[in-house]
């Protein structure tokens, strides 16, 4: 007997004791069979999936296949005992305290949600953070059978955020994402004072990682280095909204979505986002705390693209949070 997917409760029928019939439906469509087991087999080693795979012990409809395999609706995949440790998902781990994304929602079908992200909400969970805006919605929606984020926010930028509820819906996404087919605004303090009204900003960015696991982003000026081939073009139109005289306000256009790009770029040409705690004058940060600034001034205001199944043209705005325009407000005599 086979069994619909839930991939909130997989783990739990997925047992060293038994072989497992999954059933794939919508959520899983056109996904590789080895991605799909590295989702479904929770803390068990790609190392042993491969060989699994290797060996004919996963079968689909029956039959041996390969890892680049990719599942088609209604195919039923057998998955063999386990006897690798597997990490079940576990609910209670959301703290009480999370805020509920439902009264953050600016449009939802069904193919499609988008949130304002609050500051200081990360959206997955990772890196010392135990859960994120998309552990969060499955728990609030345990029977939703596919929700996946479209694409990242940092923790402290708040603002417009994509999940697709649909596979259809986040393969189209990705795909208009990267022929540059959306149009996304933010909206930015700086420190010092901006006097171009339309820049366009071009750089080659690199990650790097520090001693502790942080990552972080520098901009590459020597291209004699070696590393430099690792390195990814950013680019960035940015429109000056008004000179604050110390600061400024400004609305960035990204053409490229880099890890970090309008910190790093802002940073690298010496207009730090108002409390950045990455690249940001931390001195000034700190007395923009008593300011009452005490988040990072960056927020995703508005995308512009095409719905993934529709393509009706869809323009997502999120209002500027309430604590920054508080903020901002203090320096508007100075506005020219």
């Amino acid at each position: 007997m086979s069994t619909a997917i839930n991939e909130a409760a997989i783990n739990s029928r997925v047992s060293e004791a038994s072989s497992s019939n999954l059933t794939i439906d919508e959520a899983s469509e056109g996904q590789r069979i080895d991605n799909f087991l590295t989702k479904v087999l929770k803390g068990v080693p790609k190392s042993h999936i491969y060989r699994i795979l290797r060996s004919g012990e996963v079968r689909v409809n029956k039959k041996r296949i390969d890892a680049d395999y990719r599942l088609v609706l209604e195919d039923i995949v057998r998955i063999p005992p386990i006897r690798t440790g597997v990490s079940e998902y576990k609910p209670t781990t959301i703290s009480q305290s999370s805020p509920k994304l439902e009264q953050y929602i600016l449009f939802e079908d069904d193919a499609l949600l988008v949130l304002n992200k609050p500051a200081g909400f990360a959206v997955h969970g990772g890196s010392g953070i135990s859960f994120g805006v998309i552990e969060q919605l499955r728990i609030e929606r345990p029977k939703a059978k596919f929700l996946e984020l479209v694409h990242r926010l940092d923790r402290e930028t708040s603002g417009v955020l994509l999940i697709a509820k649909k596979r259809t819906a986040l393969v189209a996404l990705h795909e208009a994402i990267r022929n540059n087919q959306t149009d996304k605004r933010y909206l930015m303090m700086v420190q010092g004072s901006w006097t171009e009204p339309k820049k366009r900003v071009t750089l080659d960015l690199q990650k790097y990682v520090l001693p502790n696991g942080e990552r972080r982003v520098n901009v590459v000026t020597d291209k004699s280095k070696d590393k430099y081939d690792e390195a990814q073009h950013s680019e960035t139109i940015f429109h000056l909204k008004k000179n604050l005289g110390e600061y400024s306000f400004l609305e960035a256009q990204l053409v490229t979505g880099r890890t970090h790009q309008l910190r790093v770029q802002l940073a690298h040409l010496g207009f730090p986002i108002l409390g950045d705690d990455k690249y940001g004058d931390f001195a000034l940060n700190k007395a923009l705390i008593k300011r009452g600034l005490k988040r990072m001034f960056l927020h995703s205001a508005e995308t512009k693209l095409k719905h993934p199944l529709t393509l009706e043209p869809l323009k997502l705005n999120a209002p500027m949070p309430e604590e920054l325009e508080k903020f901002m407000n203090q320096f508007k005599h100075e506005a020219s």
